[in-house]
This record gives structure tokens, C-alpha cells and sequence, in this order.
């Protein structure tokens, strides 16, 4: 009997049928997100971090069919709120810089540290040509003797230093570096009103071949784009650099800031609960002269966080392609081409 071939024949007619009568948006349906409901990201208010985010954010929308949404703050507020749920991803995490908090989120079992994004750093710099003014000035103890060189305008009678943006973690830790070098007695710690302010004021004073010493950070367009001397600190001590950290640290000992290998911060739930997108997290590693230069750009084109990740991605292919399976990968290859 011929009657299942034949009816083999009719059902692969009329399936054949079905699929040229679907629409065309049903045809090509992508991926559906582990998650129903937005990705949300911590934003913290630095240009590597909205970069990062904006790289991830694209990934995740065109290459895993995910919402996604960013939440503004602050360093601490934000990790707390990745404890919470509130959010589910901190692109940039520095632990190093944030120790204690750190550790106690991960001892709580609701946060993870994924991957190894790239090595950041931080220090105290000033121009070159005022190294070149004053050729003594070699270390950060050394501005006990140049607190005219680096006369406070508000206060003249006082030296000023451009530290941290207000609200930053790095306050705390930059206030206690004062203490322990005993500059405290000669020197502000001015704390600028954002980080946009921050950088204005730097390049301000670089333009106009001013003496300038500011607390600032690697990887950065700015330190990058500009001529900069690190001035020195004693060797890293782990137990000195503790103390730094902690706002209630009673005898600060003077150290060198401590290399920062820099992770991404999950919610643990967020990672059990979309384990491709965590995976995805975890392979995210981008080498340092990619990230420079997209900063860069970033600083020379005027641009917006998002347009630079956008531009990472497309030049920088051959990177990002390792984080992803194949088929995520040629999604986000597709929306590129597109723009």
C-alpha cells in the first residue's frame, strides 16, 4: 500500500504552505530572553562604565532578544541594590577600591563577581611640565613642600587637591591617603560635583600650562590623551591599604593604590535565572588598548557613551566575537551592519 507515503507527501505539502503563508516576522523569529521582563543596569557616572554598559546592552538586546534598562547612581547605593534585585548588572566593579563592601555582598551569597573585564588603576598625577618646574617633586609626600605651587583659590594660605567626584568611593579612600602622607594640615582634597567637573577642571588647567595635582584613574581618555607624571607612593601593603578604605580607619599608613583587576557585578538570583546571559558576562574581557582607544574617541568625537559602544563594537569584532556562541555573535553582526 502506497497510503503512508502518500499521506507523508500531503503533510509536507501543507507544512510547506504553512510556512510561506506566515509572516515574514514569524519566519524569522529571534531569540527569546531568559528573562520577561528588562535587563536593568547599574549606571554608574564614568565614562567606562555607561561604555561597558552600552556594549552589553547592545549584546544582550540584539544577540539574546533581551529588554534592557539603566539605573543612574552611585557606587554603593548601586551595590547595594544589585544585593537587593533592584538591579541585576554592575558592568564595572572595582573591589579593590570598595574592599570591605565587596566582600560582605559576596559572602551574602545575592552577588557574584563574573569574569575579568581588564586591569584599571589609580593615582595621583600632575603635568609633566610641572615636574619639569620643579624637578624635586617625585613623590606624593613631596607636596608637603609645594603647597604654594598648588595654591588653593579659595583658600590660598592652602594647597588644593583635585580628588574624587563627590560621592565617590574613592573619596574615602583618597581622604584617608591625605591623613596618612600628613598633608591634611597644608592641603584641601577638593571634591568636584561630578566627574564631568572633575575632567573640566583638568583640562582647563593643562591648556593654560597650569600646576595642577588630581587623584585620577586607568583605563581614561584623559590620562591617556594627556602628559602625565604618576608621583610615587610606598610599596602596596595590604593592611595599610584596608585601612585606607574604611571611612572609620583611625591611623591611616600611607600606600600605593592597589591594582584593581576589574569584574562585573551580578545578582546571584539574575545569574540562576538567565545562565546564557551570566555566561556571556563571564567571557567579557576586553584588552586594554581596545578600551583606550574607544575612550579616545570618545573624548575627541564628543560624543555619548552609547555611540562609543557602538563604535567599540564595530571595530573591535574580533574581540567581542569570543564572548558569544555563534549565533548570538552573527545577530549582533547583522544589527551592526544595519546602522
Amino acid at each position: 500500500m502506497r497510503t503512508k507515503p502518500l499521506l507523508a507527501a500531503v503533510h509536507g505539502a501543507l507544512a510547506l504552505t504553512a510556512a510561506l503563508l506566515m509572516p515574514p516576522s514569524a519566519q524569522a523569529a529571534g531569540p527569546t530572553c531568559e528573562v520577561n521582563r528588562p535587563v536593568r543596569f547599574s549606571g554608574l557616572n564614568w565614562e567606562s562604565n555607561l561604555v561597558l554598559a552600552g556594549i552589553e546592552r547592545y549584546v544582550m538586546e540584539h544577540g539574546y532578544g533581551c529588554k534592557t534598562s539603566v539605573e543612574i547612581g552611585e557606587t554603593l547605593p548601586m551595590l547595594a541594590a544589585l544585593q537587593r534585585g533592584d538591579v541585576d548588572v554592575t558592568p564595572e566593579v572595582w573591589p579593590g577600591q570598595i574592599e570591605g563592601a565587596w566582600k560582605k555582598a559576596l559572602a551574602s551569597g545575592r552577588v557574584l563577581g563574573l569574569g575579568h573585564v581588564y586591569d584599571a588603576g589609580e593615582g595621583w598625577y600632575v603635568p609633566r611640565y610641572t615636574v619639569q618646574r620643579h624637578p624635586e617633586l617625585k613623590t606624593a609626600a613631596d607636596l608637603a613642600r609645594f603647597k604654594d605651587v598648588f595654591a588653593d583659590p579659595e583658600d590660598p594660605g592652602r594647597g588644593r587637591i583635585y580628588g574624587c567626584p563627590a560621592g565617590w568611593a574613592c573619596g574615602t579612600l583618597n581622604d584617608n591617603l591625605l591623613r596618612a602622607l600628613g598633608l591634611d594640615r597644608d592641603y584641601t582634597l577638593f571634591a568636584p560635583g561630578s566627574g564631568a567637573a572633575q575632567k573640566a577642571a583638568i583640562m582647563s588647567a593643562y591648556k593654560r600650562k597650569r600646576d595642577i595635582v588630581f587623584y585620577y584613574w586607568t583605563p581614561t581618555a584623559l590620562v591617556g590623551a594627556l602628559d602625565l607624571v604618576k608621583l610615587e607612593l610606598p610599596a602596596f601593603d595590604q593592611t595599610a591599604y584596608t585601612c585606607l578604605t574604611d571611612p572609620k580607619c583611625a591611623k591611616p599608613v600611607a600606600t600605593e593604590f592597589k591594582p584593581n583587576p576589574v569584574v562585573t557585578g551580578v545578582n546571584a538570583a539574575f545569574a540562576k535565572e538567565a545562565p546564557q546571559l551570566a555566561e556571556f558576562l563571564g567571557r567579557l574581557t576586553i584588552p586594554s588598548d581596545a578600551i583606550d582607544a574607544t575612550l579616545g574617541w570618545l573624548e575627541t568625537e564628543g560624543k555619548e557613551p552609547e555611540d562609543a559602544a557602538r563604535y567599540f563594537l564595530k571595530q573591535y569584532g574580533a574581540v567581542w566575537r569570543q564572548w558569544l556562541p555563534e549565533d548570538a555573535a552573527q545577530r549582533v553582526q547583522a544589527a551592526l551592519d544595519k546602522e
